[in-house]
């Protein structure tokens, strides 16, 4: 988790941690973020010069008011004076943090003007400017909604760059704003998040000490390795489908074991942005242990839309309608799986399509939850996201994205369920506030939900811990990879991918992976096979044994151990259910 003073930086301004040479998830994010969101531009012919420039940044508190002028800190910035003004504050900072200051400054994002224009003005976009001019206001106390999107335009098509300098410098009023109650705001529900997520990490491995107590002790050189290849060779088959019926033309991967009787399928729905490569690894995999895997492609949130995107050929960072339909996507792949494979082939078996697995990441975990039942609550959707009130969510960015449902339809959500899909392995997934508590216990099929601890995008005590004490379901598993964070990183993985790249998967990718390979390929074979395996390598005995620093691996069955239950209940509380209108 990312300190306060961590935090002071990407606020600041992003992409300044290369000074640093830090590493980690949280790190890397602010790193990448910042190169796509921090800061954004439109050609000077869009924006004409401005006649008002910021002459100074006022921090104000109340009744309070600090100010400092822009001339002071520039020539800081310029030539590493600090002036009678500057003094002032300085005098309470260490100095490797005043040389740190002065890079912050100077630092210059190198953004494409198109690329990042588009994000500023797509509705994600929006929606982070209009929350950061709660914090940055005009002279006049109102939201900098306006002023930021037009300063960091100006700034970015000014020859000096994109730095913080200049965006000071371009601010359209004569003082700059800082609202220090909403920072300190800000800082607490950061805080409150962390902690809990801490106090929730505790219990579950409370928990699993408790489970694991009451299991046979595993050998650890005993042990299966079912993150080893298995030993059915298989085909790969690219497969373009064609829905008319939504004018949607999408492509899958199908993995094929070369297995004679009946195969077991199973789903892959990658997150946002991702492409069917970041999968690849994980439906080998599982192949080779004999079971058939389709990789899918979700156009509208996968990685052309990104491209379109930054090409200025798409509006959004996702369109709205992806919510509805990539569940349709996987329902009309085993419709058209079924056409096609109705005629048998020498050497292969029949695929298993009437009781399906699927494996969602992230958006795709969402897609997967959806699939297998779990409903809509898009008044308390709506509540969440329209309130001025922050809370824990602060830090959940996932939010930006489940944010872009409330305008859906209810009548067309809630109509997602495929009583084909059996079973559920949800990776890092999001839809809290999408499903909520009752939405989330509808769900009466196996599930496993994986999380990690340090996950900055879909945080693990908001998007799986908590969501795992919704489940009613008997056969439910929470698995929680310790230091883990949002993306798992393989060789197929693209490192231009803002999301993918490998030192976003935590201090251990490979180890991030076999893990992955581990508990899938577990899940399947107790829950989807023809023939179960042990239910042994779904317990908390098994987990340990293969469990490696500086990943620790927990699993769990429940949180119902006494004294966690009752903290998780304070930690997890059922919120008030808004009414539909």
């Amino acid at each position: 988790m990312m300190s306060w003073h961590q935090w002071r930086k990407f606020w600041l301004g992003s992409g300044v941690t290369r000074f640093k040479k830090r590493s980690g998830p949280w790190t890397s994010l602010i790193s990448r973020c910042g190169q796509l969101f921090g800061i954004g531009c439109l050609s000077t012919l869009l924006y004409p010069a401005t006649t008002v420039a910021a002459e100074q940044v006022s921090l104000f508190y109340g009744p309070f008011e600090f100010s400092i002028s822009v001339s002071s800190l520039e020539r800081f910035a310029r030539e590493g004076t600090v002036d009678s003004e500057l003094a002032a504050y300085a005098k309470h900072a260490k100095p490797e943090e005043i040389a740190e200051f002065r890079q912050i400054l100077s630092y210059r994002l190198n953004l494409g003007v198109v690329p990042v224009s588009q994000f500023l003005y797509s509705s994600f976009g929006e929606i982070s400017l209009r929350f950061l001019g709660n914090l940055i206001q005009t002279e006049a106390h109102q939201n900098g909604f306006y002023a930021l999107r037009a300063s960091l335009i100006l700034a970015a098509a000014d020859p000096e760059g994109l730095t913080l300098l200049n965006v000071l410098k371009k601010f359209p009023t004569r003082t700059m704003r800082i609202n220090s109650e909403f920072a300190l705001e800000m800082v607490r529900g950061f805080t409150d998040l962390y902690h809990q997520t801490q106090q929730a990490t505790t219990l579950i491995e409370r928990q699993f000490d408790a489970e694991a107590k009451t299991e046979p002790a595993i050998n650890p050189d005993l042990a299966p390795k079912l993150d080893q290849p298995g030993e059915w060779k298989w085909t790969q088959e690219t497969l373009t489908l064609d829905d008319r019926r939504r004018q949607r033309r999408f492509v899958v991967d199908l993995y094929r074991p070369q297995r004679p009787d009946s195969v077991s399928t199973l789903i892959i729905s990658p997150g946002l942005w991702a492409s069917r490569s970041n999968f690849a690894e994980l439906a080998q995999h599982l192949a080779s242990h004999g079971f058939a895997v389709v990789v899918m492609d979700h156009p509208g949130s996968n990685r052309q839309q990104l491209e379109a995107l930054l090409a200025g050929r798409a509006r959004e960072v996702v369109r709205t309608s992806e919510f509805i339909d990539r569940p349709l996507d996987v329902s009309y792949l085993l419709d058209e799986l079924q056409r096609r494979t109705q005629t048998p082939v020498s050497g292969q078996g029949t695929l298993n399509l009437q009781s399906v697995g699927i494996i969602g990441h992230s958006f795709g975990g969402y897609t997967a939850l959806a699939l297998a039942g779990a409903t809509f609550d898009l008044a308390s959707l709506r509540q969440e996201c329209e309130s001025s009130q922050i809370n824990l969510n602060v830090g959940n960015i996932s939010l930006l994205l489940q944010c872009s449902a409330i305008g859906l339809s209810p009548q067309a959500v809630n109509r997602l369920r495929d009583p084909r899909v059996q079973a559920v392995v949800a990776l890092n997934p999001i839809g809290s506030q999408i499903f909520g508590p009752q939405g989330i216990g509808q769900l009466q099929v196996p599930v496993m939900l994986v999380s990690g601890s340090e996950d900055a995008i879909a945080p693990a005590l908001l998007e799986q811990i908590c969501p795992f004490t919704w489940l009613t379901t008997p056969n439910q598993y929470l698995v929680l990879i310790q230091k883990g964070s949002h993306t798992y990183a393989s060789a197929n993985t693209n490192q231009n991918d803002p999301f993918n790249a490998p030192e976003l998967a935590g201090p251990d990718p490979a180890l991030a992976y076999r893990y992955l390979n581990t508990m899938t390929l577990a899940f399947a074979k107790n829950h989807l096979a023809a023939a179960p395996v042990s239910a042994s390598f779904l317990q908390a005995s098994y987990v340990r044994s293969i469990s490696q620093p500086p990943l620790p691996l927990k699993l769990v069955r429940s949180l119902d151990e006494p004294e966690v239950a009752q903290a998780m209940t304070q930690l997890c509380p059922r919120p008030t259910v808004a009414q539909n209108p």
